[in-house]
Formats: C-alpha cells, structure tokens, sequence
C-alpha cells in the first residue's frame, strides 16, 4: 500500500513571498522486496509530472491536498493555518536557524584492533574496580582540598576563596567523580556508601574490604599530591604556626587543609558527635534517594550532581562546627598530614571524624528503607524482580488485594457507576 509523508522542512518557491512556503510530498511506493520513493514539490498551478505510476484513490488524495495547500496560501495569512503544524512541528521563527544549520560530520575513529579488544578482556575486574575507586575518590578530594589549600595559605582572603567555594569544589569534584569513574566500580567512593550497599542492596561482602582500601588510597594520593604542589608555602604555614606555640595539625594550620580539626573554643565532643552523625545522616538520606530506582524526580544526568550539592549544602551549614562525612576522604589525608605535619593529627577529634559516618549513613540508609522505600514500583517499572519470579510476584498482587482492584476499575464505566455485569 502507498504512503504519503509530509516533510517538515517547507520548499521556497521561485517567488519571495511567505505565502508560497510550501511543503514537500514524499511518496513512498513498496513494490514487493523494494521500495521506490518519489518526492515532489506542491507549488501552487503546477501538476506533478507521475501522475500515470500511481494508483487514481492516492492520487486524488494528494491533489486534494495540494489544493488544500493552494488555498491556504493565497488567504493572504502568511500560510499561517494552525492545521499546517503537527504535534512536534516547529513554527518558523528563530527555529530557521536550526535547519539551516549546516550539516558536520566528525571523523570516524580508526576500527578497534583484536589485540586491543583481547587486552581488555583479560583485565582483572577487581583491578579495574579498585583504580576505578581510587581515582574516583581522588577526584573527588583532590579540588576540595585544593580549593582549602587557596583559601588558607592566603590567609583567607576573600579574593583567593570562600566558604561557597570550597564547596562547590567538593560538590563539583564528586559530580565529576561519579562520571568519570562509576560506570567501572559502581561510584561508592565512600566506605559507608560501600558497606550499606552491602546490607540494603546485596553488594558482595567479600568485595567490601577491598573496595575501602582503594577509597582510602584515592584520598591519601590526592593528599600526597597536593602537598607535593604546595610544599614550601605549606612549610612556611606549618613554621609560622610552631612559632606561635601551636600545632600544624590546628584549625587554619596545614593539616587542616588535609583533613578536618575543631577549634579551639570546640571542647565538647559530645557536640562534635551530634552535629557529624546528623550531618552525615542527611547526606545519607540523599545518596539513597538518589539510588532509588522508584524516584521519578531523579535522572541519570542530574544523580552526581544531586549528591554533590547535598555535600555543599552540609559545608556551608556547618563547616564552622566542623565536620568530616567521608571515613576515606579524612584518613587518607589525616595519615599524609601525620607525615608531614606531626602525629597529633590523629588527635582526640580523629575518631569522630573517621568512624561516626558509618554508623550514621547506617541509620539513615536504614529509616529510608524502613518508611520510604517501594519496591513494587521498582518491580513494576522493570528495575526489580521478585525473589521468586512472576509466580511469587502474582502470589503477592492476590495477597494485596491488587488484581482485585485492577479488575474492578475496568469494570466501571466513565461516570464511576458498576456495570451490570
């Protein structure tokens, strides 16, 4: 059967006048394994010049519209008839300068080699995992204590950084963290993340130890860099700081570049406990939502860029009171600050610091699956199975009563009456 398709890019005619932009025909003709395509210009006054391959009922069909077309173009409207325009057809305007764009084409890559394709292959899947989580906690420690580093060794001068700026570098190294690197190791970067994953969501136990390794590695290396880049000025801080009778490894000293110290005035540890379990119970809460395939307001796209504010959100409410978050991102940094600024950096605050976010993310990850967690419209949009397959799955629509009511809202007409059935 023939079939006629209207292009949405219209044909200007010899004349300049709106009123004859007028669409083109493709005719589309199958003749048994082939198909023949015709295309052809309704100007208005012409005929077309194919008129004894088609068959007489579509050829009516298009002279009608063509005639159609004719009328609408002399109406004096600029060809401006709404019913011109389809569901996703565009209205001319500044949308020309779409379809005159021109057209470019990028250069094919040269063919992937067998040698190539056999090298990856044979790669270790743990190896690619723990570089993946290493990396991807680099790259995301890496510009946050950069961004430290620019604000203190300039003595905090506004010019050099801000509060807003260190955390958007956090919120912005994590985003670019979970893009580079989670498509390999599943983007934990985080040693809480990782064993929640492990209770919640059935990620491997035996994959756990291995995993934090690597995170921990990550944050120590981009530590390591950094004070490799910024060693003198950091040594100048670190002198200025023993002549004052304090400790580098103190608020505004190098270590605190590294990784988290309260401050003088913030005695209670108690506090410091509270405001890093809540902290981190929010963060948590977040990446679990973020991770819940059930959430329609979450999109590939935004998901690391999610989760990296909420990062930023917590440095700007409570950097002053000082907080962690990341059991990786403060050990690694804590054992290079050791290194090269004293062992005092592993002080009475370190275990705060390095263990209360597993307990916490613990205790959020575990109130979200408690209270907002559905795992039916995760089953039902085909991002979960039951344990049991389809049988199981059914057995649970008939214990809920679900098929029940499914079959009588089917049964109802428009005016929400029974039918008499």
């Amino acid at each position: 059967m023939p079939a006629v398709v209207f292009n949405v890019f219209p044909i200007r005619s010899s004349c300049n006048s709106p009123r004859h932009l007028l669409p083109e025909v493709l005719l589309i003709i199958p003749f048994s394994s082939r198909t023949s395509t015709r295309r052809v210009s309704l100007t208005p006054g012409t005929a077309p010049d194919w008129t004894n391959t088609v068959p007489h009922h579509l050829l009516r069909s298009i002279m009608s519209t063509k005639n159609h077309l004719e009328h609408v173009a002399s109406n004096g409207h600029g060809g401006a008839d709404m019913r011109r325009l389809k569901t996703h057809d565009m209205e001319i305007g500044i949308t020309d300068a779409v379809q005159r764009h021109a057209v470019r084409h990028v250069v094919h890559p040269k063919p992937v080699s067998q040698k190539k394709l056999d090298f990856e292959h044979s790669r270790p899947r743990w190896i690619r995992e723990m570089v993946a989580e290493a990396m991807g906690v680099f790259f995301y420690v890496y510009p946050g204590i950069a961004s430290q580093a620019s604000f203190f060794l300039n003595g905090t001068e506004p010019i050099f950084g801000s509060l807003f700026q260190i955390g958007m570098a956090y919120a912005l190294g994590i985003a670019f963290a979970i893009i580079t690197c989670g498509a390999t190791s599943g983007g934990h970067f985080n040693p809480a993340v990782t064993i929640c994953l492990a209770i919640w969501q059935g990620f491997p136990w035996k994959k756990v130890p291995y995993y934090i390794f690597a995170q921990i590695f990550g944050s120590f290396l981009a530590g390591l860099l950094l004070v490799g880049q910024f060693h003198p000025q950091m040594m100048a801080l670190s002198a200025g700081f023993h002549k004052l009778g304090l400790s580098p490894n103190s608020l505004g000293g190098p270590g605190s570049i590294l990784c988290s110290f309260p401050g003088a005035a913030q005695t209670s540890y108690g506090y410091l406990f509270f405001i890093e379990f809540f902290v981190c119970s929010f963060l948590g809460i977040v990446i679990w939502s973020v991770l819940d395939p059930a959430n329609p307001f979450i999109s590939p796209v935004s998901a690391p860029f999610t989760i990296g504010l909420a990062y930023a959100a917590m440095i700007w409410g409570f950097a002053f009171a000082t907080i962690s978050t990341n059991l990786a991102r403060d050990l690694g940094t804590r054992i290079v600050a050791a290194i090269f600024f004293g062992g005092d950096a592993f002080n009475r605050y370190a275990p705060i610091a390095i263990f209360v976010n597993i307990p916490a993310t613990i205790f959020a990850t575990g109130v979200y699956e408690l209270f907002l967690r559905d795992s039916f419209v995760s089953i039902a949009k085909g991002h979960l199975s039951h344990e049991e397959g389809e049988d199981g799955l059914v057995r649970h629509l008939t214990k809920t009563g679900t098929i029940e009511q499914g079959a009588a809202s089917t049964l109802r007409n428009p005016n929400g009456n029974d039918y008499n059935v």
